[in-house]
């Protein structure tokens, strides 16, 4: 969709104590990755020097271009205890004119990320524009992605002018007209 490529929701589960989800330092060309939490922490580590913790409601937009090393790990301070873990990384191609860009890592505050919540929609821009609205990660491609909670009765409308969009339903069920 767009310049989704790849679209991976893990969890959620539950992590014993002692235990830790691990992925180990890894490669990645020619596109971004975005980390979006639900439950848990989770610590990135990347060849730029790049440290950075991400928990729910922050966002980790990682542009690898011509080429990035990261992991992504459980963090230690967490192993101590019981605890659930979930999210979903995206991965977005790169458009052709940006696939050599440099890499680049952005961390993004919760506070940072255009929020509106009315009672019956609580919507968090993650990255491009919608409503208006502007996320602050750098994006190369034309695009809304945002994290969006209704209530019964609630209804939000998507930007006619993305040809391509889409809807994952994460939790529950919803009605499309």
């Amino acid at each position: 969709v767009g310049p989704f490529i790849f679209f991976d929701q893990f969890g959620p589960i539950t992590m014993k104590a002692g235990q830790g989800q691990d992925v180990r330092p890894h490669p990645h060309i020619g596109l971004s990755t975005v980390t979006w939490l639900f439950d848990g922490k989770m610590f990135h580590r990347d060849s730029l020097g790049s440290e950075q913790q991400i928990a729910p409601g922050e966002l980790n937009w990682m542009t690898a271009g011509k080429g990035i090393v990261h992991s992504e790990r459980s963090p230690i301070s967490d192993r101590a205890q019981d605890r659930k873990i979930g999210g979903i990384q995206s991965w977005l191609a790169l458009p052709k004119a940006h696939e050599d860009t440099l890499p680049a890592f952005e961390h993004v505050a919760r506070e940072q990320l255009p929020r509106f919540n009315d009672g019956l929609r609580d919507v968090t821009i993650i990255a491009g524009t919608l409503y208006g609205a502007s996320a602050p990660t750098k994006t190369f491609s034309d695009l809304f992605y945002a994290d969006v909670t209704l209530q019964r009765g609630g209804r939000i409308a998507l930007p006619p002018e993305h040809l391509e969009r889409g809807i994952y339903i994460v939790e529950g069920n919803v009605d499309i007209s």
